[in-house]
């Protein structure tokens, strides 16, 4: 669906109004229709039928019935088409809001559980495997302290742990 908007002035109310204050006008009681009994049909010759046609087309209390007149602009009838026409946009507006509440609501909803989950994965340390030669490292540290004067003594312990990198660095290549 397109975007649209809909703008009603001032006028067009006070005109709507106007409107239902004029089809509120009290109603015409209808004429009383006698209730003679009705004669029995007789068949009627072609003569009578033409003679009768003809003496009732142009007289508008007697035969046919006229033919409503035709809805012009400015009339209570085009009003009220108007108004119908401006209720159906009405109620088409509501459901099309209707289904956009419903879309952000399943929107917002998406997003809150997009962020939590993004939120989760950028607080949480990712798993890190342990040092290789951590052991001999700690060692060789500890070693260096204690002989701080005289690091000779530390030969040994610096070899283990040259070996265990010299064997992870084969490893990892």
């Amino acid at each position: 669906m397109g975007d649209f908007s809909i703008n009603i002035s001032g006028n067009l109310v006070n005109r709507l109004v106007e409107d239902e204050k004029l089809k509120k006008k009290p109603k015409r009681p209808k004429p009383k229709i006698s209730r003679e009994p009705k004669q029995p049909q007789t068949k009627l010759n072609q003569k009578q039928i033409l003679d009768d046609s003809k003496t009732q087309k142009g007289s508008p209390a007697g035969g046919w019935p006229l033919q409503p007149p035709l809805f012009l602009p400015g009339t209570p009838t085009a009003h009220s088409a108007e108004l119908d026409a401006i209720r159906s946009v009405l109620k088409e507006s509501e459901r099309v809001l209707e289904k956009l509440e419903k879309k952000e609501e399943n929107m917002v909803q998406q997003v809150t559980e997009r962020a939590k989950t993004l939120r989760d994965q950028e607080f949480k340390l990712p798993y890190q495997k342990p040092l290789p030669c951590l052991a001999e490292k700690d060692a060789c540290e500890s070693c260096y302290k204690e002989y701080a004067k005289d690091p000779l003594k530390c030969l040994t312990v610096l070899r283990h742990y040259a070996d265990c990198s010299r064997r992870a660095r084969q490893q990892v290549s």
